[in-house]
Formats: structure tokens, C-alpha cells, sequence
């Protein structure tokens, strides 16, 4: 092996070992949305000061290795936590409109408590206003850190800069997925399967709306595509299952399409 090779594969292994693990960054991320919600699990309480000098250790680590592509050793970490636990019950707030949305939203859930033990919506949708939070600080990777380790447990992929309003419910959940310059409203209800993607991945459109806005009192049934960042789901519209949509609907529209299906009567033998 060519010494120079090795060297340079020996400087990289040092630089990622300095780099705290995804599994201590979601361990505190669920510290944190269990400080909110304890009914997520039976732990040993955990402090918002200890939160916080973690988040300020994690963010240091990251900014070692991060130094050369982000600038961020001009990051000041302690004071970026304490404006992050500064918006906590703002976060708390709209977290409990969520939770609201789902129960009162489907029959089938009993409790609130049902709601935050048991559906992975919730669970992503934590993860995702969590990281946003931390997104709109401009903090680099951590965020989406976060937000994939929701779309490996649930399968739900929610871009931590998409703009989410409150009283959000994604309803069973598998498949769903919310482009990074989308832009939803209130009460907005999505199915299983639903994407909200941009007509194009070229790079060059990279920090452009590519994704497409979902108004308030919008529900979108499974299997639905929407892209395109010039698309507009208008408010209160329904958009049915397996619609594939590339321009925008008027408010209080319903959009379906009709699919051909042929059921054929098997002779009896």
C-alpha cells in the first residue's frame, strides 16, 4: 500500500473518531423529547442544565472536524444551547398541537397517552420539529442526524428545513415523505406513501423552492405525489390516494383520479 495512501486514510480515521457517534446524538435527543413527554418512557429524570452542557460537548466535537467545511470555529455552542432550551415550551407547544391533531383526528386512538407511546407519526414529527429547531440556528449536521434516525425507525423522511405549522398528523406513516423546501400549513393531515418532491434533483437547484405548499385543512390520502416548488395545494382541498400531481389546485378543491378496474366473475367449476 502506498505510504501516502495510508497516512491520509490514518488522518481521516483520526478526525471521525473525534466525531461523537449517531448514537450519542439521538440519546439526547430522546433525553430531551422524554424531558418534555415522560410518558415515552421510565427513566431517571434527567435536567435541563445536564441537557444542556451535552448538547454543548456534542456540538464542540462535531465542530473539530467540521471546521473546514462549515467555518464553525466561530460557533459559540454554549450560547447556541441556551437559545435552543430557551424555545422549549415553544417546542413543547407545538408538539401538544400535534398530539391533539392525532388523537381528535383518528378513532382509533384512545388516549393521549396512546399517542405519544405508540404511533411512529408522532415519534417523526418530535424528531423533526426537534431538529428544526436546531436547524433554524444553522447548526450543520446534527439536524439531519436526528431527522434520519426517525426515517430508519418509522420510514417516515422528513427534511429538517421544511416548514411545518401546527396541528400536523401523519397517520400511519410508512412511506411519507417531506422535501427540504416544503412548506405546510395548519391542521394538515397526511396519509401513508405521500411524497412532497421536487420535479427536478439537479444540483443547480440546490437552495431553491423545489418542493411543493400545502395550505391549511389540507388532507392528502396515501399513495399521493405532489411535486414541484411552484405547486399549491390550496386550503381546505383534499387530495385522493395515488393522485400525481405537478400543478397547483385551487382552494376547496378535490382532486381523484378515476383508475379502470375490471373484476372478472370466476366460473364455477
Amino acid at each position: 500500500m502506498d505510504e501516502q495512501f495510508y497516512w491520509q486514510i490514518f488522518d481521516k480515521h483520526q478526525q471521525v473518531d473525534a466525531v461523537p457517534s449517531n448514537k450519542e446524538i439521538t440519546a439526547w435527543a430522546l433525553q430531551v423529547i422524554r424531558l418534555l413527554f415522560p410518558e415515552q418512557s421510565k427513566q431517571v429524570f434527567v435536567s435541563v442544565h445536564q441537557l444542556k452542557d451535552e448538547f454543548t460537548k456534542l456540538e464542540n466535537e462535531l465542530c473539530l472536524v467540521m471546521d473546514a467545511t462549515k467555518g464553525c470555529q466561530d460557533c459559540d455552542n454554549e450560547q447556541l444551547a441556551k437559545a435552543f432550551f430557551a424555545d422549549l415550551p415553544i417546542l413543547y407547544q407545538l408538539l401538544n398541537t400535534d398530539i391533539q391533531a392525532i388523537f381528535s383526528g383518528d378513532p382509533a386512538a384512545r388516549s393521549e397517552f396512546e399517542v405519544i407511546r405508540t404511533y411512529p407519526g408522532f415519534f417523526a414529527i418530535s424528531f423533526f420539529r426537534l431538529a428544526h429547531s436546531l436547524y433554524t440556528y444553522d447548526i450543520p449536521l446534527l439536524p439531519r442526524i436526528l431527522t434520519e434516525y426517525a426515517h430508519s425507525k418509522t420510514g417516515i423522511d422528513i427534511h429538517p428545513a421544511a416548514e411545518i405549522d401546527e396541528y400536523f398528523y401523519i397517520d400511519h406513516g410508512t412511506g411519507v415523505v417531506i422535501g427540504e423546501s416544503c412548506k405546510i400549513g395548519k391542521h394538515v393531515k397526511l396519509y401513508q406513501g405521500v411524497t412532497l418532491g421536487a420535479l427536478s434533483v439537479e444540483k443547480n437547484m440546490a437552495f431553491t423552492k423545489r418542493h411543493p405548499t400545502v395550505e391549511d385543512h389540507v388532507v392528502i390520502y396515501s399513495g399521493a405525489t405532489i411535486l414541484g416548488g411552484e405547486t399549491v395545494i390550496g386550503h381546505n382541498s383534499v387530495v385522493g390516494g395515488n393522485v400525481w400531481l405537478t400543478k397547483s389546485v385551487e382552494p376547496y378543491s378535490t382532486v381523484f383520479h378515476k383508475p379502470d378496474i375490471t373484476v372478472l366473475k370466476k366460473s364455477k367449476v
